[in-house]
């Protein structure tokens, strides 16, 4: 049976959710995590997740007490990093046996945003998102925004545009729901960006450029009496999606896209196009996800 310790008190519906497990790129989640609960005067917690150990080691092995008492201070390390990051953050710890993929989806259910560490920057290339990073992206309970840590530079940027991209499916219509909202608390300005392969009828005159920006505006609709504050550049691009927003994101604050994740784990289905953003963006990705009913 699995165990669930919690230190401190328990929030839910207006928290947000960090991945933790002792990497530089959770490190990064939690400061960015701690910044943005403050600023938005929510809560967070903080999840580590302890698989339980193989049959052959019992409850009561000194092994998995060590993990435990090791799990436990780690949590109390990331816990200070929180409060050192912003002060006054009213902060949690919470450790659940369980894979992390699993636990973490869990504790999505009752949160504002889920907030994961990707791997930092390399000097041959940017890297690649593990798998359970794309499970999370694809079927948490929430929005889950993704945080690289910037080598020489104590936060990932604050400043610049967000950026959303917006193809007309369901999904982008919760991406841009949740890009106008960051963008109306961060005050910044929204680029929307739709992306079209470059082929033979696009050069052919004007009208499927017209025809793009006219979906471009009926996907917008609406969207500028909620967030009459925000201030909207509208983007019609030729090219493939993942380079066109790459381009965008390069001097963003944070990129929104949309998840077209469904089912189980067994059934993961995201994107390519979200996989190679939450790969490569250099800022922060929020992955656009339904809220728990």
């Amino acid at each position: 049976m699995a165990f669930l310790k919690r230190k401190g008190k328990r929030m839910s519906g207006t928290d947000l959710v960090v991945g933790v497990d002792g990497s530089a790129g959770a490190l990064a989640a939690v400061q960015w995590a701690a910044r943005v609960a403050r600023a938005r005067r929510l809560g967070l917690r903080l999840v580590h997740a302890l698989p339980e150990l193989p049959a052959p080691y019992p409850r009561a092995d000194p092994t998995y007490e060590q993990l435990l008492e090791a799990a436990g201070a780690q949590g109390r390390v990331m816990l200070a990093e929180a409060r050192d990051a912003a002060s006054g953050v009213e902060a949690a710890t919470v450790l659940r046996s369980e894979r992390p993929a699993d636990a973490l989806v869990a504790e999505s259910g009752g949160a504002a945003m889920l907030v994961l560490g990707t791997p930092g920057l390399r000097p041959l290339g940017r890297v690649l998102v593990g798998s359970v990073t794309v499970a999370l992206a694809a079927h948490a309970r929430c929005p889950v925004a993704l945080i690289r840590p910037h080598a020489g530079e104590d936060e990932p940027p604050a400043e610049g545009p967000v950026v959303v991209g917006v193809d007309g499916s369901p999904a982008s219509e919760e991406a841009i729901a949740v890009a106008y909202e960051e963008a109306s608390w961060r005050g910044a300005r929204l680029i929307a960006v739709h992306c079209r392969h470059r082929d033979g009828w696009w050069d052919t005159g004007t009208t499927a450029e017209e025809y793009a920006r006219e979906l471009l505006a009926q996907r917008l609709a609406g969207w500028a009496e909620k967030y009459p504050d925000v201030v909207v550049d509208r983007e019609v691009v030729a090219g493939r999606a993942a380079e066109r927003l790459l381009d965008f994101a390069d001097r963003a604050q944070l990129l929104v896209v949309g998840s077209r994740g469904r089912g189980g784990f067994g059934g993961l289905a995201l994107g390519s196009t979200s996989q190679a953003l939450m790969s490569y963006a250099l800022c922060p990705v929020v992955v656009a996800r339904p809220r728990a009913k």
